[in-house]
């Protein structure tokens, strides 16, 4: 059973805990381990969550951006660093890179395993060296994975820019890393995934049996919102965009076995989803691509619970049902307490509550 880890660790710990990950992680023939059961020990704790979205920093790419000229990129407020992308500034702090931190965070919380990915920006967002920061992202989440077993699931990041290099560091992620999952953002430097070049992503996913996590970029409106907002409205937004467009060009009747993840319960799409199916069904506006109303679509796509308001969460349930709504934090930047107690505060069968928590995780992720 692992030991409980402490909230603060020195820089030695933490940079000795990375090297060991990060090595691990360059084995060629490696494969990560399928995580199980947890020991009865374990379950005795109230560990049993799984969290489909949380996030870490990799401090080798912060490093990367502080170097460079161009955004994004990183820069130091005394002791700070600040993420720059556009005009959008924000703080990272030592614990956005400390997995020993998020680890204390979700043995507080009672979650067994977290699905880690970057946040952005993305490697699409750094033109020719997006395919490095790819590389680089990808081996720091796989070899924190392989440093603590059965806790971390890491998600693939792609340089989508560059489809050729996509498609090798996704066969390299896969066939050598032994990774799971995909984590495709709402836009890729301000185009969105449905669009045909990147519609070779959808069917190797397909035929690779790997769920891809949608999240949040930095969002296209960004005009409007502004920095205040962007996070609140913005990324929300984008979420309600990305999922509405991949509906509306038929991609989920293109690629039925597709296992696709939205988080924050959809964005603002459940509650907008009727006057689409009024403006393609009545007022007869719907593309060729569409072979159902688009609220029957939200059934064939999986949404996380990231949303601290419980009537939110409810109507989400009452929507598309237990079976499609999974546990996430969104940590570090939610404390996952919160989300715990907006799911709590639906007052749910103890069936509904451990689907929520871990079981459709488990079907999603393909787990053991």
């Amino acid at each position: 059973m692992p030991m409980l880890l402490p909230r603060q660790i020195t820089r030695r710990r933490f940079l000795a805990a990375t090297a060991t990950g990060t090595a691990a992680a360059t084995g060629v023939a490696a494969k990560l381990a399928v995580p199980g059961e947890s020991a009865p020990a374990e379950r005795s704790l109230g560990r049993f969550r799984i969290d489909v979205q949380s996030h870490l920093h990799p401090p080798e790419l912060l490093d990367f951006m502080e170097q460079r000229a161009l955004e994004p990129r990183v820069v130091r407020n005394g002791k700070v660093r600040q993420v720059v992308v556009g005009d959008w500034t924000r703080t990272v702090k030592e614990s956005y890179s400390d997995p020993l931190h998020k680890l204390a965070a979700m043995d507080a919380n009672g979650i067994e395993m977290a699905a880690i990915s970057i946040n952005d920006p993305g490697p699409e967002r750094f033109g020719q060296d997006g395919a490095e920061v790819a590389r680089i992202a990808n081996d720091y989440l796989t070899g924190i994975a392989r440093a603590h077993p059965n806790r971390f699931l890491p998600l693939i990041a792609l340089p989508l820019q560059d489809i050729p290099a996509s498609m090798a560091e996704l066969g390299r992620c896969v066939d050598q890393l032994g990774m799971r999952g995909i984590l495709l953002y709402t836009n890729i430097d301000g185009e969105f995934p449905d669009e045909p070049r990147f519609r070779w992503l959808f069917a190797e996913a397909e035929r690779r049996n790997l769920p891809i996590l949608l999240h949040p970029a930095y969002p296209t409106t960004f005009p409007a919102v502004q920095a205040q907002l962007a996070g609140g409205l913005g990324m929300m937004f984008d979420n309600t965009i990305a999922l509405t467009r991949i509906i509306m060009a038929g991609i989920l009747d293109e690629f039925p076995r597709l296992r696709l993840l939205c988080p924050h319960i959809g964005g603002t799409l459940p509650y907008l989803i009727g006057r689409l199916d009024h403006q393609t069904h009545v007022l007869m506006r719907a593309p060729a691509t569409l072979r159902r109303r688009p609220s029957e679509y939200l059934r064939n796509v999986y949404f996380d619970v990231v949303n601290p308001l419980p009537d939110a969460l409810r109507m989400m349930y009452d929507m598309v049902g237990p079976d499609r709504l999974l546990f996430a934090s969104d940590h570090p930047w939610v404390d996952p307490k919160i989300i715990v107690d907006c799911v709590e505060a639906l007052h749910l069968s103890e069936q509904d509550r451990l689907k929520i928590y871990r079981d459709n995780a488990r079907s999603f992720f393909g787990l053991a």
